[in-house]
Parts: C-alpha cells; sequence; structure tokens
C-alpha cells in the first residue's frame, strides 16, 4: 500500500530552501538597485565655435568684426566701452560701428539649442537688431518737425518710439544720447508748450510721453536744461506735477530735479517764479505716488529753498511745510531721511521755520533719534537743525523760553551727543554738537530722561 505524500509538507520546504540560498548580501543589493534614481543626464559640451572670446560663454547675440573675429555683442561691446580701440584677438583698430551681425552663426546655435532641448539647453532667443546713428538722427529729427507742425498724435508716437528704444538696451540709449535725444525731446516739448491751448488734450498727451523719454537720457546738458526751464514749459510741467496721473507726477518730479540739482542759476530763478510749483511739491509730500517721486520733490524744495534765500521758505512754510517732514521722517527710509533732514534744516533758517518746528510734538525728538544709526550726512543735518532750534530757544514763537532744550533734554539728546563726541564727528557737526551740549547743559537741572525709541513718554499728542 503506497502512502500518499501530502503536498503542504514539501511547499514550505521549497520555499525555506529558496530563501536560504540567497547571500543576504545580494539581496541588500538587488533590492538598493530597484530603488535607486537613475543618474542625472550629462549637460552636453558647447561646440567651440559658439563660445565667445571675451567671455568664454555661448554667444547670444553673435557680431563679426572686419578682424573676422566673432564675439557676443555684449562682450565686445563692453570691452570697447572700457577704453579699448583694438580687436582682442587680432589687436587690429576696431570701432563699435564696424560689428556685423553674424546671423548664420546664430541660427547655428539656436538648432544645437533645440537639438539639446531634453538635456536642459535653452533656446537663446533672436536678439533685436540695435539701433544705428543715421536711424536714430532720423528719428530725433522727426520729434521737433512733429511739434511744430502741431501734429500732437505723431510726437507722441515718436517720443514713445524713442523711449521703447532706448529702454530695449543700453547700446541704443547711448546711442540715442549721441544723436542728442535730450536736446531733441527738450526742444520738442518747449514748441508744443506753445500750441497747448489750441490742442490741450492731444498736446498734454504728447508731453508726458515727451518728459517719460527725457528721464533716460540724463543728464541734461545746458541746452536741454533751458528748453525745460523756460516759463511756458515750466508751467506746462508743474502742472502736469500737480494734475496728472500717478506716473506723470513723478516724471515730472524727477525732470524738475534734474534742472535744480544742475544749480544753474538761470533755471532755478525762473523754477522760483513758476507758477504753483511750491503747491506742486507740497502736495506730492502730502499725498506720495511713489518713493523716487518723493525723493525727486524733496532734492528740487532744497535747492529751490537754497537759492532763493526766504522767498521760497516762506511760502512752502505757509502750506505747511514743516509738519509734512516731520511727519514723513518718522519712518523714512535712508534716502528719504537725508533729504527732508536737509529742507528742515534749510527752513530753520528762518523764525517761521522754527516756530512751526517748536510748535510740533515730534520735531524735537525725530531730530533726536535721528542723530544715530542712519548715516553721517543725516547726523549732520540733524545736529545742526536740533542746535538752530536750541540756540534760538525763545526767540522762535514759543510760548515759554527752554521749551526746545527741555524736550531734547528729555528725550536723551545730551546722551546721543555725548556718545557722538566719543565715537568721533568732524568740522562744523563736531562745533554744533559741542555747543548744543553746552546750550542743553545749563538746563539740565530738574529734568526728567525718557527713551526716545519708540517717542514714548511724550506728553503731547500726535498731531
Amino acid at each position: 500500500m503506497v502512502t500518499p505524500v501530502s503536498r503542504s509538507r514539501h511547499r514550505p520546504r521549497a520555499v525555506r530552501v529558496a530563501v536560504a540560498e540567497i547571500p543576504l548580501s545580494t539581496r541588500r543589493t538587488t533590492r538598493q538597485q530597484q530603488t535607486a534614481p537613475a543618474p542625472a543626464a550629462a549637460e552636453p559640451a558647447v561646440p567651440g565655435h559658439f563660445l565667445c572670446p571675451i567671455s568664454l560663454d555661448m554667444m547670444r547675440d553673435p557680431v563679426t568684426a572686419p578682424t573676422g573675429i566673432t564675439y557676443d555683442r555684449a562682450s565686445v561691446e563692453g570691452w570697447l566701452d572700457r577704453g579699448h580701440s583694438t580687436c582682442p584677438v587680432t589687436g587690429r583698430p576696431l570701432r563699435a560701428e564696424d560689428l556685423i551681425p553674424n546671423h548664420a552663426t546664430r541660427r547655428m546655435i539656436q538648432e544645437w539649442c533645440v537639438a539639446n532641448r531634453a538635456l536642459g539647453v535653452e533656446r537663446v532667443p533672436t536678439p533685436r537688431v540695435p539701433v544705428s546713428a543715421a536711424d536714430a538722427a532720423e528719428l530725433l529729427a522727426a520729434v521737433p518737425a512733429a511739434a511744430r507742425r502741431g501734429d500732437g498724435s505723431a510726437c507722441r508716437q515718436l517720443a514713445a518710439r524713442a523711449r521703447a528704444l532706448g529702454k530695449e538696451s543700453e547700446r541704443n540709449r547711448r546711442c540715442l544720447a549721441a544723436a542728442g535725444a535730450a536736446r531733441a525731446l527738450s526742444s520738442a516739448f518747449g514748441q508744443h508748450v506753445d500750441r497747448l491751448a489750441l490742442t490741450a488734450l492731444t498736446a498734454t498727451g504728447a508731453l508726458e510721453e515727451i518728459l517719460a523719454a527725457l528721464v533716460l537720457f540724463f543728464p541734461l546738458d545746458e541746452e536741454s536744461r533751458r528748453h525745460i526751464a523756460s516759463p511756458a514749459s515750466l508751467d506746462a510741467t508743474v502742472s502736469i506735477m500737480s494734475r496728472g496721473d500717478a506716473t506723470a507726477r513723478a516724471t515730472a518730479a524727477v525732470v524738475l530735479r534734474e534742472i535744480a540739482s544742475s544749480c544753474d542759476a538761470e533755471c532755478l530763478d525762473a523754477m522760483c517764479e513758476a507758477d504753483g510749483i511750491h503747491e506742486a511739491l507740497v502736495k506730492l509730500l502730502d499725498k506720495p505716488v511713489s518713493p523716487p517721486a518723493t525723493k525727486a520733490a524733496l532734492v528740487t524744495a532744497y535747492y529751490i529753498v537754497q537759492h532763493a534765500d526766504h522767498r521760497a521758505a516762506s511760502r512752502l512754510l505757509e502750506l505747511g511745510m514743516v509738519r509734512l517732514l516731520v511727519e514723513l521722517l518718522v519712518d523714512a527710509d535712508k534716502g528719504t531721511t537725508e533729504k527732508a533732514l536737509a529742507v528742515l534744516d534749510s527752513l530753520l533758517l528762518t523764525e517761521e521755520g522754527r516756530g512751526d518746528a517748536c510748535a510740533h510734538a515730534l520735531a524735537v525728538p525725530v531730530l533726536v533719534k535721528k542723530m544715530q544709526h542712519v548715516s553721517d550726512m543725516a547726523t549732520e543735518f540733524a545736529v545742526s537743525a536740533l542746535w538752530r532750534l536750541c540756540k534760538n530757544d525763545g526767540f522762535s514763537g514759543g510760548e515759554i523760553e527752554g521749551t526746545c532744550k527741555a524736550e531734547a533734554l528729555q528725550v536723551g539728546a545730551f546722551q546721543k551727543l555725548l556718545l557722538l563726541l566719543q565715537v568721533g564727528c568732524m568740522g562744523v557737526t563736531k562745533e554744533r554738537a559741542s555747543e548744543l551740549l553746552r546750550l542743553l547743559n545749563g538746563s539740565r537741572s530738574g529734568v526728567e530722561c525718557i527713551e526716545s525709541v519708540d517717542f514714548k513718554g511724550l506728553k503731547r499728542p500726535f498731531l
């Protein structure tokens, strides 16, 4: 009798033998191979004739010199801009005007990029053709010609074209500037202003576009400044800064800053006499449109106050300039702080300005705070402004003599001045800081010093 063999007894034994016959190290290696990521594809090598001899990078806008050598446009133009006048490879004379676009090499580079796209190579975009000197001269001659005809639409389009070309590349901007872009645009602005009454709507759009293009070609030469600083042109610019949209107001403010900072006495005389310029500057500070516009308005106000003695200062003070400056200084950045302190220090030369500052609850605390941790320029103007207030304390419209000195002591001016002198300051700032210490030392008895970082402890409300 044959006894049947159970299948369940043989199957487990076979499995155990099979598992036992696989070494542990082999099993681990197999598992790691299954889970390991695939190696990244190697980056393709760029063909040598695609590399610029100057930067050794793949060319994006290849141009060929008369010597037969091909370079990337940005590299070879940068080489020439640094004062070189020869081909970097051959040493033969080379000018920027002699460079010719190498379209064949550019297309080969683009085809190679497309063929290797799967390996992470991005296609080089087709570069725009840079403007030539002849094209720039033709365009700029057309702008004032359109203005003389009174064609506001054409003038606006031509100015927009010049602006677009200038923003497209630094090379285009330099080419247009060398062709007299600033003079052409400023001349067209002046000619268009004369026709403003006849075609007000069209001309206004053209004027704003001309100013926007003109900003690209700073600094302005004397002839360009005189075009914009004529009485009619200044009135139009001030009108745009006062009643234009946000972008136009900022652009007009930057143009006025460029004229004012040139320190051209004739231009500054005209600016001081321009109708509504003080109101427009104050409005731009009271209702700011952008940080650059705010800084431009402060610079313009500074030069006007410095040039016009007390006339401009009196007008700005009537419009509440001190209050605006003090409140602007509370949380301004470094550049705005320096410029606002400069304007405030100039206004404090007048008795009316010192009276307005003494009457403001935050004037003295802000000046004390800005004496440190901003910049050397801010320290200089803050010390000077506080020195003017304390030196004339009791003669600036204050109700009680010594009010400013007492406030300065309360917010820690004495300690900060001591530290400032220990750290080191030079010239007029050192002299005024020392005199301030002497002035404050006579008022120290009975005055409690409080922390001024957050202007805590002030008795008067925030105005």
